[in-house]
């Protein structure tokens, strides 16, 4: 784990590492923000996980986290979307499957499953890696994302429910197996028998009985993706109630599918994800 670039924000520091990962058999970059509570003690961990086409720079610069997550006391752990390299598999033409588009699964399927682990990587490779190699409580974190890192988010903590103490998501693809960008992705990552997707899907997980104690999504109402039914959350609000699965789902008037929208509500998700972070 190298550090290559160290910023000083809000008291704390903003640094990026790359290191070379045994999940996606890559060199992977991501970013940390340490707050300045983590000069004196260890500090509890908020995931963020990026949508389509991102890196781990696009939510650092844009999203304004990083003055709540000083304010509150708690790192925000930014990891790169999708395995990189020469020699990844990668649809160049394609936003939505590739490079920027590792969906947090585990690819079965060839050229993909050669380094697209991004749910391995993100629930067991990273974690301990930060874990032993910085300020942080072991064990103790949150996860949150936007759009494919809102599926991301969902089914990291419905699979793991032990693991995260508190999940949120802006915008995700909840209902993947239902929407053109899921079944196009995961037929290729995962194969024809829609059967094994399920087990990344966030509705198709909670109707089959995975449950955390509380979700938080919003959700912009003038949001293509969400008037493309890319998103359906209104199906993942159905299987919640069904279930008995505690959801806020807060539909944000006007709002789009961009950072201005996080960045609007970001200072919210990080505020109830500290309070369950320092929850003993």
């Amino acid at each position: 784990m190298q550090c290559i670039e160290s910023i000083k924000e809000f008291g704390g520091y903003l640094n990026r590492y790359t290191h070379d990962s045994t999940a996606c058999h890559c060199k992977m970059t991501f970013s940390v923000y340490l707050p300045p509570q983590a000069k004196t003690a260890n500090v509890p961990a908020l995931y963020w996980l990026s949508g389509l086409t991102c890196t781990d720079d696009n939510a650092r610069v844009k999203a304004g986290a990083q003055r709540y997550a000083a304010e509150h006391g708690i790192a925000i752990i930014f990891p790169d979307t999708s395995p990189r390299g020469d020699d990844v598999a990668d649809e160049a033409e394609r936003y939505d499957l590739g490079k920027g588009a590792g969906f947090y699964l585990n690819a079965s399927q060839p050229p993909w499953s050669s380094h697209y682990h991004m749910y391995d990587y993100i629930n067991t490779e990273l974690p301990a890696l930060v874990e032993a190699s910085l300020p942080l409580i072991a064990g103790v974190k949150s996860v949150s994302g936007h759009s494919m890192g809102g599926h991301g988010a969902l089914i990291c903590a419905l699979k793991n429910p032990q693991a995260y103490r508190s999940v949120s998501a802006f915008s995700p693809i909840c209902n993947p197996v239902n929407c053109d960008w899921g079944q196009a992705c995961f037929t290729a990552y995962l194969g024809d028998d829609a059967n094994q997707w399920k087990a990344y899907d966030a509705t198709a997980l909670i109707e089959a009985g995975a449950k955390v104690s509380d979700i938080l999504i919003d959700q912009g109402t003038a949001d293509e993706f969400y008037e493309q039914q890319q998103l359906l959350p209104e199906n993942f609000k159905a299987a919640c109630e069904k279930s008995g699965q505690a959801l806020t789902l807060r539909m944000q008037d006007g709002y789009d599918h961009s950072y201005h929208f996080i960045a609007s509500f970001i200072g919210e998700h990080i505020a109830y994800h500290a309070k369950a972070l320092k929850q003993t």
